[in-house]
């Protein structure tokens, strides 16, 4: 079919419609500040909620159990819609989906700032800024993945450092905005501060997309109208990688090592209060892991993208650390010893702050860059159950024996369990890089990674599949 469209003569028209693209980033660059931005006004601001735990307390009179289901509800509420914001973002676009996260956000908390009982902030701050946060961790993450391919894991890493400074520079802010406004004016004006996201979502361009191989199957006129409209939400929601056994695979490893990831955060400085440290020794040694996160993210970032090893492997060896400093963090204040606690802390943060960039950056490794949208939503889904049923196993784990040294160990073995779960995936021990795709595929089958490529089989298998399909970048293939 003709092309009605004017095009500059010698243009090919897949350089018209990735005109604005460079496979090494481009505007890609600005899109790293603004998940710099929105991962801060995400995560950063969820981990400096606890400011207003007291305020609650005191005010609705509720005990703290009550009061803990608002943070838990927002966190899981996040994972949980994950999905629902890649399918968005599969079906329409990822601006709009982005922009739309930034609003309920905001909403969410500006409403809160009305509670009158508890149920008001399980709806506000826990559901509604929940889900205008799910609609825009993935989308963010997986656009800024999209305009990078060598450098894709040290981007990742710059953008979630802002999560370790935001948690620094919002506690204090939130307790001054506590002081001045009582915390009713302090969520109005957090909730404009997350306002912010919106420009944030802005700044991604839209792109003219053709529709997946899947979703065009779904055609109502193909078949009962409900069943293509089944397909059509299994393709925006990429169900399929569900059943493919890489996926699974990694989605095991990562729930695994997920349900011991967070308990430090949660009873480090409880334990180092318990092992005769001062509450500011104590806190002062979760400051440092949180110091030593932020670097572990951009080094980790860096040194993957240098191509001496697989990602994969990398983050099976930072993995394997981080479970084993979190056992080691128990075991080193046995002898009343700050500076092997606070030593093993550093260690610890460098660790699980490596692994974090990497977990999402092996992501299209495995299912192809056109596809990641849907199956990071869908890793966040599967993960989200672990994330919650770490912390009270621990705790119960506390209560059961009287100190956190069993705590600690059985969920530093979770971490070593997921990465030993990790060398199950196919071809896991092959060194060699796979080998970059022919030149001669269809435009469809140039969105596969390389990787994922090696991973899934031949071109033709991933052809049959679909893979290949959506908005992946013609240039990102190229190694």
């Amino acid at each position: 079919m003709t092309n009605v469209e004017p095009r500059a003569e010698g243009r090919r028209p897949e350089e018209e419609e990735d005109e604005d693209e460079t496979p090494e980033g481009g505007w890609g660059w600005v899109l790293v500040g603004a998940l710099f931005v929105s991962t801060s006004l995400v995560f950063g601001l969820m981990r400096s909620l606890g400011v207003f735990f007291v305020e609650f307390v005191q005010y609705f009179e509720e005990s703290a159990q009550a009061i803990s289901w608002i943070s838990s509800t927002g966190l899981a509420a996040q994972q949980f819609f994950s999905p629902l914001g890649a399918a968005l973002c599969n079906a329409y676009d990822a601006r709009v989906v982005v922009m739309a996260g930034g609003c309920l956000a905001g909403l969410g908390l500006v409403l809160a700032s009305q509670a009158t009982c508890l149920v008001h902030l399980y709806l506000t701050m826990g559901v509604i800024s929940g889900l205008g946060w799910g609609l825009v961790f993935t989308p963010m993450v997986a656009t800024v993945m999209a305009h990078f391919t060598r450098r894709r894991t040290l981007v990742l890493g710059v953008g979630f450092s802002s999560i370790g400074l935001s948690s620094f520079a919002f506690n204090p802010l939130f307790q001054l905005l506590v002081e001045t406004y009582a915390w009713r004016g302090a969520l109005l004006i957090l909730g404009a501060l997350s306002l912010n996201i919106v420009p944030c979502g802005a700044l991604i361009r839209p792109r003219r997309r053709r529709r997946p191989e899947a979703a065009a199957k779904a055609d109502p006129q193909r078949g009962p109208p409900l069943a293509a409209a089944l397909r059509r939400v299994a393709s925006y929601l990429e169900l399929p990688v569900l059943l493919e056994r890489p996926y699974v695979t990694y989605a095991l490893a990562v729930t695994l090592l997920n349900v011991g990831y967070f308990v430090p955060y949660f009873h480090l400085v409880a334990h180092s209060r318990q092992a005769g440290f001062s509450e500011y020794q104590a806190a002062f040694v979760m400051s440092a892991a949180g110091a030593s996160d932020i670097l572990g993210r951009v080094a980790s970032g860096w040194f993957s993208d240098l191509g001496h090893f697989r990602p994969v492997h990398l983050l099976t060896l930072w993995t394997a650390l981080a479970g084993a400093f979190i056992m080691l963090l128990p075991v080193s204040s046995l002898s009343g010893s700050y500076a092997a606690l606070m030593a093993t802390g550093l260690l610890y943060g460098f660790c699980s702050g490596a692994l974090t960039s990497l977990v999402f950056a092996v992501v299209p490794m495995i299912v192809g860059v056109p596809r990641m949208m849907g199956a990071l939503g869908l890793l966040q889904l599967i993960e989200s159950g672990a994330g919650l049923l770490g912390t009270p196993l621990s705790g119960l784990l506390k209560d059961v024996t009287g100190d956190y040294l069993a705590s600690f160990v059985v969920s530093g073995a979770f971490l070593i369990l997921g990465s030993l779960t990790l060398t199950t995936l196919p071809r896991y021990f092959s060194r060699k890089e796979p080998p970059a795709p022919p030149h001669g595929l269809h435009h469809k089958d140039q969105g596969l990674h390389p990787e994922a490529e090696r991973m899934h089989g031949s071109p033709s298998d991933a052809d049959r599949r679909g893979v290949g399909e959506g908005s992946g970048n013609p240039k990102e293939c190229v190694a």
